[in-house]
């Protein structure tokens, strides 16, 4: 069997078009779960007894489902029950004419990053001594200040890696957002093989755009971490 490799190049500028919702689900979903993620580290580590216990179901919860029923659930449950709650204060406002699919698929994604960013912060916090945030406080600073000054770049260095591969599973499991019928990279390359059943070069033009993005984010991540290895002597 022969590639069409005029159509892989033709389908390649396409799938490539849809990188910007990817990584517009990617960003939007950290964006989203990093302070949550970090609120519920500190939470656990204080030893907050409701907050630990409702942080700990959460994340037993999402851990322990797959991805894809989350996002059918979400999918099938959230929007009616929106619209029923609206509905029921008497708006006219349809959830189903008037949501992006794209938001629906946001919400996921943040769930589910929150739970895995919130043991890689809780392990990265916990490797720091729990002396020094005694010890800003005693010098005047405040506990946010001491977190945002001392703590947090220390705790980063550690906590970086698993936030990069955390980062690169996200966006290879955006690919799932077709489900929700967001347009991106893999939707379009499953729409434009369907025409004309050229679904092997389309799926090559897939692969190769996410190995593309994701080596360029594993990238940014090593860069970043070196710029960050200041403070591991801290």
């Amino acid at each position: 069997m022969e590639l069409d490799y005029g159509f892989m190049i033709d389908t390649f500028y396409k799938v490539w078009g849809g990188i910007g919702v990817t990584l517009g689900l990617t960003a939007v979903s950290l964006i989203i779960a990093l302070p949550i993620a970090f609120y519920m580290a500190v939470i656990r580590i204080r030893g907050h007894k409701i907050g630990t216990g409702i942080t700990r179901f959460y994340i037993s919860f999402v851990r322990g489902t797959p991805l894809v029923l989350q996002i059918l659930l979400m999918y099938s449950l959230l929007p009616s029950f929106i619209n029923f709650v609206l509905k029921s204060m008497g708006s006219s406002f349809n959830v189903f004419d008037n949501v992006n699919p794209f938001w629906y698929a946001v919400i996921v994604f943040s769930l589910n990053t929150i739970a895995l960013l919130a043991e890689v912060f809780r392990s990265a916090l916990m490797s720091i001594e729990k002396g020094q945030l005694e010890a800003g406080v005693s010098i005047g600073l405040t506990e946010w200040q001491t977190y945002r000054h001392v703590i947090i770049p220390q705790a980063m260095v550690v906590a970086l890696p698993a936030v990069c591969n955390i980062t690169v599973n996200l966006i290879k499991g955006t690919s799932l957002a077709f489900l929700m019928t967001v347009k991106d990279v893999l939707a379009i390359g499953k729409i434009a093989a369907s025409y004309g059943y050229n679904y092997i070069e389309a799926y090559l033009d897939v692969f190769i755009v996410y190995i593309i993005v994701c080596t360029v984010v594993q990238i940014a991540y090593k860069l970043a971490e070196q710029r960050l290895s200041v403070f591991r002597a801290a």
